[in-house]
């Protein structure tokens, strides 16, 4: 019964709020026969040729339309990075190994442990996830806790640890030098940078975790998730048993953004970074995350405040075929969406597979832009003229989320407000909105009663932006 009502409410969710921007189509890629091509790790080379790193230990290369498999027996590795050199490094749970093709037949030959200075306890939910590089040319890593029955070691709430660097990030050079960088990561499935070379990680909703986030990665910082702190020298499993929430509370970093629960995602795979060439329409500067229950993907706008990253969710397009947890541009635009649903239910109806998002190259679609933060309010860039008899229908609401050992959390102290004034700018683009502004809250901006100079609404309509500073 359980299954049936958690089976009907994502279809009727799925029914409810289809995002589908003009001029963008989804096209499938066939994977190779009678494989389960979950994917969980996805790179491709200045060529346009995609490699795919599946959960059943493969790894394989998409090159003119055909499938070759490049190495096999991998344990259910979630990352894959083309190095420089044509090795490809991926993360797999006991260690992050180089392949090496050393007598060119299209093959990996060479399996070359990296690191394994974690430990990896064989509990399900112990993921090594990985796919990017540093400007140093370090490879970057995140590590899972563990979970369910078997999980062993210190227990605070729902996720265990038996230590060994398990809900940290970390670093590995070229020659193989490991070192962790931040902890109180939980469920770190996806990881991005930006041109900066600035590394970037989602985490998905759980205990510590009221509702699932983004975060930039910083040395030293502790990110919410308590179990990682018995690796440092400060705290000990002892200590941390007599801890308080509050106290956590203290110790942590807050997110980028928080990405509301079943509103834009569940379960966020791997940022994505958009150049601003152009080439996928007027989306530039800004990352796409793609969802492995919702089978949508979704943008995350950054704004550096006070010297740290904030910013806004808008949610992008849905209907793919599966989860997508791994995402990755070609060198012609196109959006590629490496997909796997390992069990957990998602909309699309398909269990594995391959597709990309393609703009055809003229169209616009109507959409919201980018939201920044101002010193009284927000200006809200659209993607074409609105109608100025329209933008009365705006609505906003905030909130935020509790912190605690409870698995995930609705939104604390929800309320709407009211703006005290909303303008078109001379562009016909551009909304200045002044309103009361908090720190520390989400701010729903809902445009659902906008349209165009044609008289056309959105396609996606709220933009979720998080306040953790705010302007002097």
């Amino acid at each position: 019964m359980k299954y049936f009502i958690s089976s009907l409410l994502l279809l009727t969710l799925a029914m409810s709020s289809i995002a589908s921007p003009k001029g963008y189509s989804i096209q499938t890629i066939e994977t190779p026969p009678n494989v389960l091509f979950h994917i969980t790790g996805l790179d491709t080379d200045k060529d346009g040729n995609m490699y795919c790193a599946t959960r059943y230990g493969d790894v394989w290369v998409y090159k003119n339309k055909t499938w070759h498999k490049f190495a096999e027996g991998l344990h259910e590795p979630c990352g894959l990075v083309l190095d420089d050199d044509g090795s490809i490094v991926v993360t797999q749970k006991p260690e992050m190994t180089r392949l090496i093709d050393s007598n060119n037949d299209g093959k990996a030959d060479l399996y070359i442990p990296l690191t394994r200075e974690f430990k990896f306890h064989n509990n399900y939910h112990e993921f090594n996830f990985g796919g990017v590089k540093d400007n140093d040319g370090n490879y970057i890593g995140t590590l899972g806790t563990a979970a369910g029955p078997t999980a062993k070691g210190l227990k605070l709430s729902a996720m265990a640890s038996l230590g060994d660097w398990r809900g940290w990030a970390y670093k590995v050079s070229p020659e193989g030098k490991f070192t962790p960088i931040a902890s109180g990561l939980r469920s770190p499935a996806g990881l991005g940078r930006n041109p900066a070379g600035e590394i970037f990680y989602t985490d998905n909703q759980g205990d510590y975790v009221a509702t699932s986030t983004m975060h930039q990665i910083l040395p030293g910082k502790f990110y919410g998730h308590p179990i990682s702190l018995q690796d440092r020298d400060d705290f000990t499993p002892e200590k941390l048993k007599k801890m308080t929430d509050e106290e956590f509370d203290k110790l942590r970093t807050l997110p980028v953004v928080y990405i509301p629960q079943e509103e834009v995602a569940n379960s966020p795979g791997n940022p994505e970074w958009i150049d601003s060439s152009g080439k996928f329409g007027p989306f530039k500067d800004q990352f796409f995350v793609g969802d492995q229950t919702r089978s949508n993907i979704f943008r995350v706008t950054l704004q550096k405040v006070k010297g740290r990253y904030q910013g806004c969710v808008i949610d992008f397009i849905s209907g793919l075929q599966c989860g997508n947890i791994r995402l990755k541009f070609d060198k012609n635009g196109d959006l590629w969406s490496g997909q796997t649903s390992r069990g957990w239910t998602a909309r699309g109806t398909k269990t594995f597979g391959l597709q990309k998002v393609v703009w055809d190259k003229k169209t616009i679609p109507f959409e919201i832009l980018d939201v920044k933060l101002t010193k009284s309010g927000f200006t809200v860039q659209f993607t074409e003229k609105i109608d100025e008899k329209s933008i009365d229908q705006s609505k906003i609401s905030r909130w935020w989320y509790e912190y605690s050992r409870k698995y995930g959390a609705p939104k604390s102290d929800l309320e709407d407000i009211n703006a005290s004034s909303v303008k078109l700018a001379t562009d016909g683009k551009t909304l200045t909105i002044e309103c009361p502004l908090v720190k520390e809250k989400v701010y729903c901006l809902d445009f659902s009663g906008i349209s165009n100079s044609k008289g056309e609404k959105l396609g996606n309509t709220k933009a979720y932006y998080t306040i953790v500073n705010l302007l002097d």
